[in-house]
């Protein structure tokens, strides 16, 4: 099974984490697929912060059902200061910045790092 690790980059990491995996867990065709995971450890800490979310995916349908999750939840207004960087298998990493990108290419970057290839920027 296909899983999207999604990192939380804002100006509180780990209460956003915990805000998008709440939201992603009110899905129900992504039920009992996500969880709050920790990150590589920061600079001067011991341990790892919670600010990762890891949601397991299948085919198709998953990834569509994950896309509009996020569209919805990283255009409220206040997750303006939000960034996601969503790591599928194989290392395809998507960097989606909610300031910069249009809520309906969440979706296409999605689909196009899955299907392509390492390193799709959102701001391209």
């Amino acid at each position: 099974m296909a899983t999207a690790l999604i990192s939380v980059r804002s100006e509180d990491p780990v209460r956003d984490a915990e805000s998008l995996t709440d939201w992603l867990r009110g899905e129900p065709a992504l039920a009992g697929k996500v969880r709050l995971t920790g990150g590589a450890p920061r600079p001067g800490q011991l341990g790892t912060a919670l600010d990762t979310v890891t949601v397991l995916l299948g085919a198709g349908g998953p990834l569509t059902v994950l896309a509009s999750c996020l569209r919805a939840w990283i255009t409220q207004p206040r997750r303006s200061d939000v960034r996601l960087k969503v790591e599928l298998d194989g290392g395809r990493v998507v960097e989606i910045d909610a300031k910069r990108v249009d809520a309906e290419d969440v979706e296409r970057l999605l689909r196009q790092a899955r299907e392509e290839g390492p390193d799709q920027d959102a701001r391209d």
